[in-house]
């Protein structure tokens, strides 16, 4: 863990945050986003919105957010697809085809670094790239792959499994239909998205960041996409990963601070500091007895939830559920 006398929004100049689950989820506001989102920008940070998503365009993505109460244009947003884009245009030549498997964010991105966008393997495509829409088609796929087959690079938008189902389970994402292509192929695809470093690098270009603080609730994306990166990282508790699980977490996914929403960008993180056999954050000490950390003190949990992370990774090994589960239960936060 990492502390900061200032907050973060002081302390870093851009804020790169991933948007479902942190400032919205589905078309709903996440609680204190707006507000918290405001009050860094009215701070003087630099805020801009990194997506894997590759089927919206920025002005999009721009209109979702201020539709949330989170004002944006479309030069605040980064999208996987313009990662891809950039990554094509630095391998093909201008003007160079591209058989794009997805929707009109990759098209628009395409355009933008002077490629030329097709929809069949028949005009001779150099690349294809594939990114999720909920319309993609079997003949969509086809054409693909057998692009894919005749030579043509494969480049992914990203490789995420799932994507929030709204009320429901997750549903199947664009890594689950990378897969269609590359099993019928034996071509495994260059990926693009989080938490591969060319989004990051998107990111880092588009917003001239010199500190930027990764905003994340996605250990596998958004924690090791900014360790990928050589960035700092903001962890919240308003998406998919839950205590339990940044406690377990393996090194490469292990976030620098951690808070309960985005109002954690706007105070400063105490410091964990080692103390005798333990590790105390404010009020809050937690040790190792035997084979489970115990935690005592009182006051904020998550200072406490500090200290116990502080605990769960104090070397390279990742601890078991039941070495944790205990602590959480006492702090209220299992």
């Amino acid at each position: 863990m990492k502390s900061s006398e200032r907050p973060l929004s002081e302390a870093y100049d851009v804020a790169l945050l991933d948007l479902d689950g942190v400032v919205y989820i589905g078309h709903r506001p996440v609680p204190a986003a707006a507000e918290s989102l405001a009050k860094a920008r009215a701070g003087g940070q630099r805020l801009a919105f990194v997506t894997n998503n590759a089927s919206r365009t920025p002005s999009a993505v721009a209109a979702l957010l201020t539709a949330v109460g989170v004002p944006a244009s479309a030069e605040d947003v980064v999208t996987s697809a313009q990662a891809a884009a950039r990554l094509l245009a630095e391998r093909l030549p201008a003007g160079a085809k591209v058989l794009v498997v997805g929707g009109m964010g990759l098209r628009h991105a395409l355009y933008g670094q002077g490629l030329r966008p097709v929809s069949t393997a028949s005009e001779g495509p150099a690349a294809v790239v594939q990114g999720y829409d909920p319309r993609l088609s079997y003949g969509l796929l086809a054409e693909g792959a057998t692009a894919v087959r005749n030579g043509a690079l494969f480049v992914g938008s990203n490789g995420d499994l799932t994507i929030p189902g709204g009320e429901g389970p997750p549903q199947p994402g664009n890594g689950a239909l990378l897969k269609v292509i590359s099993a019928a192929t034996g071509v495994d695809p260059v990926v693009t998205g989080k938490p591969e470093r060319p989004l990051h690098h998107e990111s880092i270009l588009r917003t001239g960041a010199r500190r930027p603080l990764v905003v994340g609730d996605r250990l596998d994306t958004d924690i090791e996409g900014a360790f990928n990166g050589g960035a700092d990282s903001l962890l919240v508790f308003t998406g998919v990963t839950d205590p339990l699980t940044a406690l377990t977490a393996p090194p490469h996914q292990r976030p620098a601070y951690i808070a309960r929403d985005l109002a954690g960008l706007l105070v400063p993180h105490p410091e964990v500091r080692r103390h005798g056999d333990g590790f105390q954050c404010e009020a809050w000490t937690a040790r190792w007895e035997g084979d489970v950390i115990e935690i005592s003190g009182e006051g904020d949990p998550y200072d406490g939830l500090r200290a116990l992370a502080a605990a769960a990774w104090r070397d390279e090994s990742s601890p078991s559920p039941e070495a944790v589960r205990g602590a959480l239960d006492h702090l209220g936060l299992a």
